[in-house]
């Protein structure tokens, strides 16, 4: 009776597990939906990878099989004993050769991808009038979110990666303070921000992500990092060149205005609060202390993981470390006299900031 308590325990773990696989593969988050040639070329050799361990699986479990049923008791007797091949000089050319022809056909494109994946010429690349022809970001990952800064275009944002579709993007990746690795699953492997060196390589996106749930595919960090290292989340917003060229021609020129008395009172006190640490246009170099605020009201998310509305940004500006411990955002006692925003201050602040848009 225990037995068969057991295999149905069995059974029921399995079934659940199935049904929490069947949410993998989501298109702007899953390795298994690539978006591009690089997260299609990895995808491939996973793929080439899982047929090599499933034929080697494969065949030793028809070998296993096979000897159970040729050598099994009632067919062949009590005091029977096989012929011995140890030492057979043909089955040791064999389980040495095949592994070997195996993991050829594996490194091979293995090692084609790693060279090919690493070449970033492209990004020196310039046209008749001297200008950068492919898209460069430098990445800078901080505690905890992500500085993307376009140093050809002159533009700076933060926690939303916005990039051409159809070409090459290639990126530099660095940290401000600890190790961690930059990662949009559906676009490519990952790759470390170090402290002491710059890392670089290149990704590419098919589609536009406006079709896509939230309209962003998502990315990651994927290097463990603190205690907030799981909502270190930034977003990826891909658009044709032409509508690319637009957004970039908007945030270098857009100079934000508050719009409405509360707006206006929520600017005041931002710029007597939070201007030292955040800048609030898009034009501009890297380096702040804080996340540039310059399209905010563009962003899919506050603070990178928070549905991206009013009442969660409050929320956040008054209590930033119950909601990311570890991040450098000062509470608000600290930039504010000592006290807590009162109500009426928060809901300034957000008025404004929600405004802070390039596309709209």
């Amino acid at each position: 009776m225990m037995k068969g308590l057991k295999k149905w325990r069995l059974f029921s773990l399995l079934a659940a597990l199935t049904i929490f696989l069947s949410g993998c593969g989501e298109e702007y988050l899953s390795t298994l939906t690539p978006a591009g040639q690089v997260g299609r070329d990895q995808y491939n050799l996973l793929l080439l990878s899982s047929a090599i361990m499933a034929l080697v699986i494969l065949v030793v479990v028809i070998i296993y099989v096979l000897a159970l049923v040729k050598f099994r008791r009632s067919k062949v007797g009590e005091n029977v004993i096989p012929k011995q091949v140890e030492g057979s000089h043909t089955l040791e050319i064999i389980w040495t050769v095949i592994p070997i022809i195996l993991l050829l056909i594996l490194a091979v494109p293995t090692v084609a991808y790693t060279y090919k994946h690493a070449d970033v010429a492209g990004m020196s690349e310039v046209n008749e009038e001297g200008n950068k022809t492919a898209v460069t970001v430098n990445v800078t990952a901080k505690l905890y979110w992500w500085e993307f800064e376009y140093p050809d275009l002159g533009i700076v944002t933060a926690q939303e990666l916005v990039v051409p579709t159809n070409e090459k993007v290639y990126f530099n990746l660095k940290a401000a303070d600890v190790k961690h690795s930059f990662w949009i699953p559906t676009a490519g492997g990952k790759m470390d921000t170090n402290v002491e060196n710059v890392n670089q390589f290149y990704l590419e996106f098919d589609k536009e992500s406006a079709g896509l749930k939230d309209g962003v595919f998502y990315g990651k960090c994927a290097e463990l990092c603190g205690p907030s290292h799981a909502l270190m989340d930034f977003k990826v917003k891909t658009l044709d060149r032409k509508d690319f060229d637009a957004w970039v021609e908007s945030a270098k020129s857009t100079e934000h205005v508050a719009q409405g008395d509360l707006a206006t009172q929520g600017e005041e006190i931002f710029n007597t609060s939070c201007i030292a640490c955040h800048a609030t246009s898009a034009a501009g170099t890297a380096g702040s202390m804080g996340p540039n605020l310059g399209t905010f009201g563009d962003r899919n998310r506050v603070a990178g993981f928070m549905d991206h509305d009013k009442e969660n940004l409050k929320a956040w500006i008054n209590d930033p470390q119950s909601y990311k411990p570890g991040n450098v955002m000062p509470q608000p006692e600290a930039i504010n006299n000592g006290d807590k925003f009162s109500e009426e201050q928060l809901d300034a602040l957000a008025e404004y900031l929600m405004g802070l848009s390039v596309e709209k």
